[in-house]
């Protein structure tokens, strides 16, 4: 601890980076300085030009904030990332503007792609600010973000579901796969890795592999069908062949695209979980019902199903009402709705 000019700063080092953290300790000022100074003495050293696109990729993936996601989020920004090195690695961040976040979307096919790189730039940029002692302008941030479908990947209906199980019989591994995702709500990356250890007296429990949320649903009676046709000795439910060998979350997603193909309807993974969701909000389960069946850590997302639940039973309840004030009870010479009508 070293006090200068009457305020107490503490002495940090680490390998070769040597600085002041402010005091007093422990506060937030304390936390942010001690942070951006771990971070600068635990980042890898950068072969790319400093100050380069590239250079601030470097930093941002040798920082606690990375580090801090989890392994799937990790994996999927870091290709983002190595995508925009590729293009635009060797261009100065600092004189990045509008123009050129824009020209950098317009190398994307689609707009949730491109929108994506906006999402990364905007995201370095704040890192930058934060961490880096940036002082510019974010220019990701005017950037125009371009209009992508409202809702998303498709919403398996109850006719597609049916079409597929009549394709693919009891004792398929495309069957398991369906009535997998469509009772637990798991995404590509936890089917891939679910088995007999997750089961326990008529239930399923799994910590999603996203968000580290943990779920626990019980095994519905056309789920727990299926999984009794499954060997006692396999560890994974889902696997690619009689030697047990796994699917990646990648080759799982798009094997059962094709068995999709097969049954005649569109629809993915993903779509599944937006099924079981729209399921269970028709059936008028609450926010918090929903967001335990996707594992997510609040309702917002759970909301938008609620919501869309809601509004045919909210039309129904309000005719109605139109429909009892227009009957009236009273008699015919009290009634001046009836006299009009004469």
């Amino acid at each position: 601890m070293n006090r200068v000019k009457g305020r107490i700063y503490w002495r940090f080092e680490m390998k070769d980076v040597t600085c002041n953290i402010p005091g007093p300790y422990g506060s937030a000022e304390f936390k942010a300085a001690y942070e951006a100074a771990v971070t600068g003495a635990t980042a890898p050293r950068s072969t790319a030009t400093p100050e380069s696109v590239a250079w601030l990729i470097e930093q941002y993936l040798g920082s606690l904030k990375f580090k801090n996601l989890s392994d799937s989020r990790k994996r999927s920004i870091r290709a983002e990332l190595d995508w925009l090195r590729r293009v635009a690695g060797n261009l100065p961040f600092k004189r990045l503007d509008v123009r050129h976040v824009e020209a950098l979307m317009g190398k994307k096919t689609g707009p949730t792609a491109a929108n994506t790189v906006k999402k990364n730039l905007s995201m370095l940029f704040n890192f930058a600010s934060k961490k880096l002692g940036y002082t510019g302008p974010n220019p990701a941030r005017f950037a125009e973000r371009l209009k992508v479908n409202p809702y998303g990947y498709h919403t398996w209906t109850d006719d597609e579901v049916d079409r597929f199980l009549d394709r693919h019989g009891p004792a398929s591994m495309a069957r398991l796969v369906i009535l997998l995702a469509l009772n637990t709500g798991m995404s590509r990356q936890d089917l891939a890795k679910v088995g007999w250890q997750h089961v326990r007296a008529g239930r399923i429990a799994y910590r999603r592999g996203k968000t580290s949320v943990a779920a626990d649903l019980p095994i519905l009676p056309e789920l727990a069908a299926e999984l009794a046709l499954v060997p006692a000795g396999r560890m994974l439910f889902i696997v690619k062949n009689a030697a047990g060998e796994p699917y990646t979350v990648e080759s799982l997603g798009n094997w059962f695209r094709e068995r999709a193909d097969e049954a005649g309807v569109p629809g993915s993974l993903h779509g599944l979980r937006k099924a079981g969701a729209t399921r269970l909000a028709d059936a008028g389960a609450s926010e918090w019902e929903i967001a335990s069946y996707l594992a997510h850590k609040d309702t917002r997302q759970a909301s938008t199903y609620t919501k869309k639940a809601n509004r045919p039973r909210l039309a129904d309840s309000g005719f109605a009402k139109i429909e009892a004030a227009r009957v009236s009870n009273l008699p015919a010479a009290l009634d001046r709705e009836a006299k009009k009508g004469e």
